[in-house]
């Protein structure tokens, strides 16, 4: 045999030492003792045979049992139920259990609720609101001793407006102490005389007015007390861009004991329709999407989030603002509630048929 077909029948050999199985306990062999073997195979010029394989390596392995064929299974006929069989189906389920062996657990654990034109509406028009918030908010910088131009209300405002139509844009919150601070370094106050705590107290001052015009809708603190004593998790989640006026309002209005939490955008930065700031509340209830219910005025926020979770959902139609309005119309045809309600004494009851 030439030297290179020696040198070829090495390297199988070498290739097949590195490849086998070590039965259990055995230690692998080193470079050396490979090379002292393979001289030996070829001083004798021969293979090994299958029981020196087997002293060396272990027992080969046992061969795969084959796979079991598959069967063809016959289409099985569809029950066939009348309208008497299926009224009987949804009144009881499990007819064949007793009633102590029955599921207990109910479908919906926990409902969302929108805040704004749900379960509160503004007194006063919202323009107006925010005029009045302003003068007093810069009349209090100017009281501190800052400088500033004679139009800074109007600026005040139209900051805020264009803050959320960014924020609804790139669905994510500007805040309102950020806006603030961007609008005195727009129109030139310097940045080392800016006081946090007095453009914080500014912007609480400029949101006052419009924290005690909201008003509960008719019919809402009822519906809350029904929901609470039927054991469901309350949680309140809005678009909003300062947490801390929206926490105070809620406590204005006396709605903290019936929420398990209460969150805003400007808490967490998202916004809804995005399913991160829904997740929040499922994680820390525990619970899935299709066991929850999100309640609200808006389809392209309310609706459309609890569609994004795979919750149920519940257009609130008892009046909005202009802009909700219009949105709602451009999304009627894509966006579907799976219930909507004019009342709010009429939730309990739904939220129980859903069961």
């Amino acid at each position: 045999m030439s030297k290179p077909d020696d040198d070829l029948k090495d390297e199988e050999l070498r290739k097949k030492l590195d490849e086998v199985e070590l039965a259990p306990g055995m230690e692998p062999l080193t470079p050396d003792e490979k090379e002292a073997f393979l001289r030996r195979v070829r001083a004798e010029g021969r293979s090994l045979t299958s029981a020196e394989q087997y002293a060396l390596f272990g027992p080969p392995p046992e061969p795969e049992a084959p796979a079991a064929p598959i069967e063809d299974v016959e289409e099985m006929e569809p029950a066939r139920l009348d309208r008497t069989q299926l009224s009987a189906l949804e009144a009881n389920f499990f007819p064949e259990l007793p009633l102590a062996d029955r599921p207990t657990q109910r479908l919906v654990q926990g409902i969302i609720f929108d805040f704004d034109y749900t379960l509160a509406a503004l007194t006063r028009p919202l323009e107006e609101l925010m005029t009045a918030g302003a003068r007093e908010a810069a009349a209090y910088m100017r009281a501190t001793g800052m400088e500033l131009p004679d139009e800074v209300a109007q600026d005040i405002v139209d900051a805020r407006v264009f803050a959320e139509e960014k924020s609804e844009e790139e669905q994510e919150e500007h805040i309102a102490d950020d806006a603030m601070s961007f609008l005195l370094q727009f129109i030139g106050y310097p940045v080392s005389k800016m006081d946090p705590a007095v453009l914080r107290r500014a912007v609480d001052t400029f949101y006052a007015p419009e924290m005690t015009a909201w008003a509960l809708r008719p019919g809402v603190i009822e519906m809350l007390d029904a929901l609470r004593r039927d054991g469901y998790k309350l949680a309140l989640l809005a678009n909003y861009n300062c947490d801390r006026v929206f926490q105070r309002t809620v406590d204005y209005l006396g709605l903290r004991p019936y929420f398990d939490m209460v969150l805003t955008s400007a808490g967490v930065e998202y916004r809804k329709p995005d399913p991160q700031i829904f997740d929040l509340i499922l994680e820390r209830w525990g619970v899935l999407g299709y066991e929850t219910v999100v309640v609200g005025d808006s389809l392209r926020h309310d609706v459309a989030g609890g569609v994004e979770i795979g919750a149920q959902t519940v257009f609130v139609d008892m009046g909005t603002t202009p802009q909700i309005a219009h949105q709602n119309q451009e999304d009627a045809e894509r966006i579907v509630a799976d219930a909507k309600i004019e009342d709010m004494h009429h939730l309990p009851a739904l939220i129980r048929a859903w069961q």
